[in-house]
């Protein structure tokens, strides 16, 4: 690879303007060769590794990736490329499904809040509290005018988990209608595959395009500072897996955590002196 990937040009900015048609799912850097990129990619796996468990010893703070996508848009396995050989007692994975008759009876955050990772461990959200700007937006499941207060309880809960220590990453997985149309075909052609159709897919691609205009809408208004959004171009899995392991590794060596110093002095011990 000739240069550092740069996945600050798929950072949604904080300003207002974003446009997720301008976008291209497709899209890769021509400076990034795909079987150099791979290598990459196991060094940041190995890179992870080490600096994970650093954050595990430290345990003062923890890091959140929070990961939406179309259906089939890869979320499952850019975890299994991106995680491969993390210490899984450091980090917790936690997907949101349709939510239980205890958690509707609460505010859309309760469920969320109990699942961000405690300090020394990296949190992963597969989908996430965005399903209620989304999913809920989409098919009209909560008050127009309650959705739009939502954005703005987003951002304060982001800024709140922010502030007590936990860094806060979040990507989408960008496809094209078509591409989703060649992973459900593919689901079909394999029997092997076929546990992850869901004939429900289909009824939420009808409506694709308004899952978009909530996607532009979730992104321009909830991508700050202190939580920014990374539109990452998915179709392309190796891209795809590349930028979200530099995103997960550049995040953390600039919080750059430590071994905390031993209770005892370790000049006092010898192995020999071990009994």
């Amino acid at each position: 690879m000739s240069k550092k990937v740069n996945y600050e040009q798929y950072r949604v900015p904080a300003d207002g303007t974003f446009r997720l048609a301008e976008r291209d799912p497709a899209h890769i850097d021509p400076s990034i060769d795909k079987d150099v990129a791979k290598k990459v990619l196991r060094k940041n796996v190995e890179r992870l590794t080490e600096l994970q468990e650093r954050l595990y010893a430290e345990d003062a703070r923890s890091l959140l990736l929070v990961l939406q996508a179309m259906d089939t848009g890869g979320k499952d396995s850019t975890l299994r490329s991106v995680m491969e050989g993390v210490n899984p007692q450091g980090v917790r994975i936690y997907g949101f499904k349709k939510p239980s008759d205890a958690e509707l009876g609460r505010d859309f955050l309760w469920r969320v809040h109990r699942e961000v990772p405690p300090k020394g461990h990296i949190g992963i959200f597969n989908r996430s509290h965005y399903e209620d700007v989304l999913i809920v937006r989409v098919h009209g499941w909560a008050p127009p005018e309650l959705i739009e207060k939502r954005y703005t309880h987003i951002n304060n809960f982001e800024r709140l988990v922010s502030d007590h220590g936990t860094r806060v990453i979040k990507c989408m997985l960008h496809i094209s209608k078509s591409y989703q149309l060649s992973r459900l075909r593919r689901r079909l052609q394999r029997p092997d595959k076929h546990w992850k159709f869901n004939p429900g897919d289909l009824k939420e691609r009808a409506v694709w395009d308004t899952y978009m205009d909530a996607y532009d809408v979730a992104l321009r208004r909830c991508s700050t500072v202190y939580a920014p959004w990374y539109v990452i171009p998915a179709e392309n899995r190796w891209y795809r897996n590349l930028l979200v392991s530099q995103l997960l590794v550049d995040a953390l060596q600039d919080m750059n955590p430590q071994f905390p110093k031993p209770e005892f002095d370790p000049a006092e011990y010898t192995p020999e002196s071990l009994q």
